[in-house]
């Protein structure tokens, strides 16, 4: 058996060499169309509020269980493989699949090429496949901006989330962690709809982010430093504009990235066509260009190594 510790160092080299593969049968894809299933199966059409919490609430429940328990069914089968390495590999695939860093960089990535080379409605395109947010009247500032934000965030729930709760209860902690996501991404939303069906999903969301996000705003401020970015902007910017953000977790991922390549993140997003006005995060002491998202794309793959360091030197320091 190796350490869990070298465990999520290979699924991260697997993700940095590989990718996140693009099948339909992803398991994290699989996962969306059970929940869709279940969502369609559940619904109350015509219930009163309270039943939609309680259907929404069921729904979130089961599909924590079942993940959970499909990943220790796993890990359960392969300890009793011939080989002892079984249950290490099983562990390093699902963390693999639960990961996504090189998908997040090669997003900003396209992105930032796209508006170098002056594509604005390619970019536009791009960047409505990462965000919820109406894209098409967005300037390449914007499109900028949008990208990296969504860098920012997403190092928390794509990156750095799965890791820590793979190093609290291994890969099945990861597969849960990864399944309240994808809810949240999936029924999250207050509208109509959701506002009460979905309440379960994102709450849950935000509990499992909350020490996450604030590991990651300390990663973030370390990773600047070493970048040769701000990283005393980062901090200060983290302090002063984290807790303004409508997002209990999306903040301390966001402001330290503002801080620290002096930019100023927020302002007025269109969602379905209207107007909502998110918190600024940082000071405007440059405008946002294609450049940014590289810088952003830089402090996420810094932070995922310095989390990784981190891991390494504790569970090397316990034995």
């Amino acid at each position: 058996m190796i350490s869990a510790s070298l465990i999520a160092m290979t699924a991260f080299f697997l993700d940095t060499v590989l990718g996140d593969p693009q099948s339909r049968w992803h398991p994290v894809a699989v996962l969306g169309r059970f929940i869709a299933f279940l969502e369609r199966l559940l619904y109350p059409t015509n219930g009163s509020d309270q039943r939609k919490f309680a259907m929404g609430a069921f729904l979130t429940l089961l599909v924590l269980c079942i993940s959970y328990g499909c990943a220790e069914g796993l890990l359960l089968v392969a300890r009793e493989l011939p080989v002892a390495w079984g249950a290490d590999l099983v562990s390093v695939i699902l963390l693999y699949f639960c990961i996504s860093p090189r998908m997040l960089a090669k997003a900003g990535q396209d992105i930032c090429t796209l508006l170098v080379k002056g594509d604005l409605p390619a970019a536009r395109e791009h960047v409505g496949y990462i965000v919820g947010r109406d894209t098409a009247q967005l300037d390449e500032a914007d499109a900028a901006r949008a990208t990296i934000e969504t860098v920012a965030e997403n190092t928390v729930d794509g990156v750095i989330a799965p890791l820590f709760f793979f190093a609290f209860g291994g890969a099945p902690l990861a597969v849960l962690y990864r399944a309240a996501n994808t809810m949240d991404s999936m029924l999250g939303y207050k509208n109509e709809r959701y506002l009460y069906f979905g309440r379960m999903a994102a709450r849950v969301d935000d509990v499992l982010n909350f020490v996450p996000a604030r590991i990651t705003g300390m990663l973030f401020v370390m990773a600047a430093y070493l970048l040769g970015y701000d990283g005393r902007n980062a901090l200060n910017i983290l302090v002063r504009d984290a807790a303004g953000h409508p997002s209990p977790n999306g903040g301390h991922a966001e402001a330290p990235v503002a801080g620290a390549l002096h930019i100023r993140l927020g302002g007025v997003n269109y969602y379905f066509g209207e107007r909502h006005f998110r918190a600024y995060m940082g000071d405007a002491h440059m405008e946002i260009s294609a450049k940014h998202i590289l810088g952003a794309v830089r402090l996420m793959y810094t932070a995922t190594v310095l989390f990784l360091l981190f891991y390494y030197l504790l569970s090397f320091y316990r034995q």
